[in-house]
């Protein structure tokens, strides 16, 4: 079985300007996203899909591999992710080139590691889904959730208000930080969410938007706290040998 992972990675984020090669705690934060897809050990491929000459040397420079740019059709503001993948795949096509299953992993996905990827990889094989990707809880239950309009507040669903917390159902919420499918069942239906997806539970410390600078913040606070909590419990279990 051969895979794939695709860091789709363009040059024009509006939201916050080069995001994709941005410094995160002193280093590309592209650079996490394919630390991770290589050291997993899962992929026969590990590549970097952009418009963008800058990102593609420094997405080589951190071992991943650009043997074609993205189209201009495919790096604009309407191209969806499958329609990225897509392009990928077809191209690889023409090369002789042909993948049983591909993994797409954003650019700006710090807290994924190689043991993150291997464990949706094993639940794709344990449960045989057609795909998997991760997922975190909301904070609050969406059950209670309000509209506001011209200053005027009201229940969404009116029939919860007086349900206890600990009663409403738990919804999520999909991470944003990757996405593994068999490659024939995405060619089919188009969506990485089928009717046969697998959800890897990720807690909200794991997990964090990036479309502002304080989104940003928030992240590097995440990232600094997590690995000071599993330095610290490494510690605990093997203190003579740190």
């Amino acid at each position: 079985m051969k895979n794939i992972a695709i860091i789709p990675a363009r040059g024009g984020s509006k939201r916050i300007p080069r995001k994709n090669i941005r410094p995160f705690l002193g280093k590309p934060i592209i650079a996490y996203s394919i630390e991770a897809a290589l050291q997993s050990g899962l992929f026969d491929e590990v590549m970097v899909s952009t418009d963008d000459e800058e990102i593609a040397e420094v997405a080589r420079q951190y071992r991943a591999k650009v043997p074609f740019m993205r189209s201009a059709g495919r790096a604009d503001d309407y191209a969806t992710t499958v329609d990225v993948i897509f392009e990928v795949l077809d191209t690889y096509a023409t090369m002789d080139k042909c993948f049983d299953t591909v993994c797409c992993l954003y650019a700006t996905a710090p807290f994924v590691d190689g043991l993150k990827l291997q464990k949706a990889y094993q639940l794709l094989s344990d449960f045989e889904f057609d795909s998997a990707y991760p997922v975190v809880a909301f904070s609050y239950p969406i059950q209670r959730g309000l509209v506001l309009a011209k200053n005027k507040l009201s229940m969404v669903n009116p029939e919860y208000l007086n349900k206890r917390t600990q009663d409403l159902q738990v919804i999520y919420h999909d991470a944003g930080q990757f996405y593994i499918s068999g490659t024939n069942i995405l060619k089919q239906t188009g969506s990485f969410l089928g009717k046969n997806t697998g959800g890897i539970l990720f807690s909200e410390l794991e997990v964090q938007d990036l479309d502002t600078e304080t989104d940003w913040k928030l992240a590097e606070l995440k990232y600094q706290l997590l690995h000071a909590e599993c330095r610290k419990y490494i510690l605990e279990l093997m203190p003579e040998q740190i």
